[in-house]
């Protein structure tokens, strides 16, 4: 079961790259793509000098037995050349990939877990595992609900592919009993709603990120990242889905953070001790508190309040990452010695 886990997670990366791709071909071939412009412009027409009226000439006929307008050795009207057809099939072929790669993704939990004969949130690897997965689940959710943010999956698969990558070259750690500290009824309780909100807050900062890239562009930047919000849903769009995200996930992550400081009570005595990943919990509450504060103050500009949603969710990363990796503690469980 640990080697078809292994083996999944590479089959969930490539079906994420696959999505990705076709993602991105949709972007490039919709209506606000540079492509899609340029290919549905009109073709130049050629007006015989005195010959009917204006767009009524013999070269603007077709003769008898010439190509007609559905004609596919006639590109201006071929219907298998038509941009928004070929769009529309992309986005189709990217939500079925996203699925696909979902349920696989789906499966190498499961496998990892019948394999450990646990949840598989014992360490690092197995944490981000949960995390993207919780991120993508809700992505499908919302692109079922709200079809105008399918743009967003091209961005959503990218972060995909990125961390799952991440987790299987550098996260990796082989199948290990749980530290005596995490046997508890607890472990379910805590880790689970961190790894809720953790995921609805990796995919609420995809539409902070690109909030400020529309906003660029509708302010005419034109320059690199802007022109990626061509793209991107509407900048008041944007907003409003990163504070729900946000405001779904809030709560969330502090019943986590609540039932992380029973548990520590029950298991080491105290419920508090600024512990590493304790400090970098709190700094990561108070960063989210102040998003929510600033969203709720007509005062502060919408791009301030972007900017804290992405501090906010670095401060995760750094809690998922830095701490295990370059702080000892009590929380040490990354598997990555």
């Amino acid at each position: 079961m640990a080697e078809l886990s292994d083996q999944l997670l590479v089959v969930a990366i490539l079906g994420y790259l696959v999505a990705m791709i076709c993602h991105a071909v949709d972007a490039a071939l919709s209506g606000r793509g540079i492509a899609a412009r340029v290919t549905a412009s009109p073709p130049r027409q050629l007006v015989g000098a005195g010959v009917g009226g204006a767009g009524d000439t013999d070269l603007d006929r077709v003769a008898p037995g010439g190509p007609g307008p559905d004609d596919p050795s006639d590109g201006r009207g071929a219907r298998s050349a038509d941009p928004a057809r070929v769009a529309a099939y992309a986005g189709l072929a990217a939500l079925v990939g996203t699925v696909f790669a979902a349920l696989v993704h789906l499966a190498v939990l499961v496998t990892r877990g019948v394999a450990a004969e646990r949840m598989p949130w014992g360490n690092m690897y197995e944490f981000v595992l949960s995390v993207t997965f919780v991120g993508i689940a809700g992505w499908l959710l919302l692109r079922l609900r709200r079809p105008e943010f399918r743009r967003l999956g091209l961005f959503v698969t990218l972060t995909m592919v990125l961390l799952l990558g991440v987790a299987g070259e550098v996260l990796y750690t082989p199948i290990v009993p749980l530290v005596p500290a995490l046997d508890s009824y607890w472990f379910i309780i805590h880790v689970s709603t961190v790894i809720a909100a953790s995921g609805i807050l990796l995919l609420g900062v995809v539409p902070a990120v690109l909030f400020l890239i529309r906003s660029g562009y509708e302010q005419g930047r034109r320059g690199f990242p802007y022109l990626l919000g061509q793209w991107a849903p509407s900048a008041g769009a944007l907003e409003r889905l990163t504070f729900g995200l946000h405001a779904f996930a809030f709560p969330l992550f502090t019943f986590g953070v609540i039932a992380g400081a029973i548990w520590a009570e029950a298991a080491w005595g105290r419920p508090w001790g600024w512990d590493p990943k304790e400090t970098w919990a709190f700094i990561s509450w108070v960063v989210y508190a102040g998003y929510l504060h600033a969203r709720a103050t007509p005062a502060v500009k919408r791009s301030v309040v972007a900017w804290i949603a992405i501090v906010g969710f670095l401060t995760m990363m750094m809690n998922l990452f830095g701490v295990n990796i370059f702080f000892e503690g009590l929380h040490s469980y990354g598997g990555l010695d």
